[in-house]
């Protein structure tokens, strides 16, 4: 069984945090940016970040973009 492509990103962004290489405070890609780097639809990527929203995450910034949150 396929894991679904929102769950692919989702999973990769948050390695990335649980790694440190995204560090709290640090900006995500746009979404047009996470669209090229992982090969999705824009769905995908807002699906995506709805989930490490959800999980607390990132938050995202009115104005300004999708922020890794602190711990």
């Amino acid at each position: 069984m396929n894991t679904p492509k929102y769950e692919q990103v989702a999973s990769a962004i948050r390695n990335q945090i649980q790694a440190g290489t995204l560090k709290p405070g640090d900006q995500l890609p746009t979404t047009q940016g996470l669209i090229e780097t992982y090969g999705v639809s824009y769905g995908s990527v807002r699906t995506a970040l709805l989930i490490l929203k959800a999980e607390g995450l990132i938050e995202g910034r009115q104005g300004e973009g999708v922020f890794v949150r602190g711990q």
